[in-house]
């Protein structure tokens, strides 16, 4: 599950506002200023905004996955060259 902090990194990895990820999501911009303010949200409204980040190439890492810290973050994808 996305922490609050791994939507806030990820969407600052790609340089979104709020509002362009909302728009990549699917969900209205208070959606994801509420979640990003500590507050719940409905589970698919979570599940699109952590597929959006996805999409563009952010990667969650789990507390469960091996890091150089071993807590949770985000990487950005490198972009795919041809």
């Amino acid at each position: 599950m996305m922490t609050v902090e791994q939507c806030r990194a990820g969407r600052s990895l790609l340089g979104w506002s709020a509002q362009e990820l909302a728009d990549q999501a699917g969900i209205g911009v208070a959606t994801v200023r509420r979640y990003e303010g500590g507050n719940p949200i409905a589970y698919n409204s979570l599940e699109a905004l952590s597929s959006a980040l996805a999409s563009a190439g952010v990667t969650l890492i789990g507390a469960d996955q091996k890091s150089t810290s071993g807590g949770v973050g985000v990487r950005l994808a490198k972009p795919e060259t041809t």
